[in-house]
């Protein structure tokens, strides 16, 4: 098993945005394609509190990239997100990080 970790870093006010985006279309679409999400995140304390940092739980690198390339490149799916940016830009950036599980990990 593979995890992603993935951090996106909002443009100022606009968390709660994202937030309704992940709750309203987002998680419709991952059920569609069978993404799997661990868990969500917000920063209560470090250095950036505009961000929204998640965990998405994979089987194989190659698994990942068949599954979110349909994803990311579904019509409808590029449709809404741009829809939500319309009048100003959600995110900002983004960092990702594929993480391995150590065997002593009681993640496996």
């Amino acid at each position: 098993m593979l995890y992603e970790l993935r951090t996106y870093y909002c443009a100022p006010g606009r968390l709660p945005a994202l937030n309704e985006r992940f709750e309203k279309i987002t998680l419709d679409f991952w059920k569609k394609y069978g993404i799997k999400p661990v868990g969500f995140w917000t920063t209560l304390i470090g250095p950036h509190n505009q961000a929204l940092t998640y965990m998405l739980e994979w089987e194989s690198l190659a698994q990942r990239e068949a599954i979110w390339t349909a994803f990311s490149t579904d019509p409808e799916w590029v449709a809404k997100r741009n829809a939500t940016e319309a009048e100003k830009i959600i995110v900002e950036k983004i960092e990702n990080q594929i993480l391995a599980p150590t065997r002593y990990s009681p993640m496996k």
